[in-house]
């Protein structure tokens, strides 16, 4: 076999010298590094690296989550307890469907059923949930997320200040080497905590109908996105920022124009973000603005 390196940012996170076997694509072997970040892709039969290995069962929106998870989390440390997980190789992850403001109903239902569907299925990660502020106070501490082994959370559409009981320890917890997880409404979260935006680096400004829009693929040796075609042609509810931060994070998926949307800008030229991803400390983020429409979730024609 011959060995390729290529730099992936926002793949980082890794114990130097760590080796993982993927074990939903037994072929692929991926050295990890000290900063910055490189990930070392062996050429087998199945092809080249982990991006080839996972893609057969999901549509786009479904592959790139597994990916994603391998990506931000697959390589992390393995916990020194909970000796069924350790064998198994899975991931822990908590996801967050607490809203304060609009409740994305449909969605957030369906999107807890995929990501569950896809940990199974894949072998990578396991869910549990977070859905009320009762939870959110107790499991959203970092003495929670750590005696429950969590590599990481997903904000799936949450919405205002969802009443994290200390909001910057939970921060700083992700900063220890964990991965944060935004879906579209995340963004519409925590208007008023700069600390929260700063993680996240997209801030929810407004939003036309839903419309079609073709989504640049800006880093195709992503795993997130290397599955998807040069311009990936999406329809859903599609979220305009307050700044662009393109400076601060990595752009994986973009458009050019502005959403035919109905809104004043419709069809405007310039530098509108869909999804990136970004190092935090030792840890790592991503966010997406796509996620609202259940087709976007599991329509037919999106499938492999």
């Amino acid at each position: 076999m011959s060995a390729k390196g290529r730099t992936h940012p926002c793949a980082l996170l890794l114990t130097s010298g760590t080796p993982w076997l993927g074990q939903s694509c037994p072929n692929t072997f991926l050295q990890a590094h000290d900063r910055p970040c490189y990930m070392i892709f062996f050429e087998t039969p199945v092809g080249k690296g982990i991006s080839r290995a996972m893609l057969s069962w999901y549509n786009p929106f479904m592959s790139s989550w597994v990916l994603l998870v391998a990506g931000l989390i697959l390589l992390a440390p393995a916990p020194q307890k909970e000796e069924t997980r350790m064998q198994s190789g899975k991931k822990r992850l908590l996801v967050v469907t607490h809203t304060a403001g609009f409740r994305h109903g449909d969605s957030i239902e369906l999107g807890e059923k995929i990501l569950a569907q896809i940990g199974e299925r894949s072998g990578v990660f396991e869910v549990d949930y977070c859905r009320d502020a009762s939870e959110v106070q107790k499991m959203l501490t970092p003495q929670f997320l750590d005696e429950g082994k969590y590599d990481g959370v997903i904000f799936l559409n949450t919405t205002g200040d969802i009443g994290v009981p200390d909001l910057q320890g939970f921060l700083d917890w992700i900063k220890t080497g964990k991965a944060f997880i935004g879906i579209h409404a995340a963004a519409d979260t925590y208007h008023n905590r700069k600390e929260y935006l700063e993680m996240i680096q997209g801030e929810f400004a407004y939003h036309g109908r839903q419309t079609k829009v073709e989504a640049k693929v800006e880093r195709p040796d992503h795993p997130a996105v290397a599955h998807l075609a040069p311009v990936w042609v999406v329809f859903d509810e599609i979220y305009l920022f307050k700044e662009n931060n393109r400076k601060n994070v990595t752009v994986l998926l973009s458009m050019d124009r502005h959403p035919d949307d109905g809104t004043p800008n419709a069809g405007k030229e310039g530098d509108y973000l869909l999804a990136w991803c970004r190092d935090y400390g030792q840890g790592r983020v991503f966010y997406t603005a796509l996620g609202h429409r259940l087709d976007v979730w599991e329509s037919p024609e999106y499938q492999r």
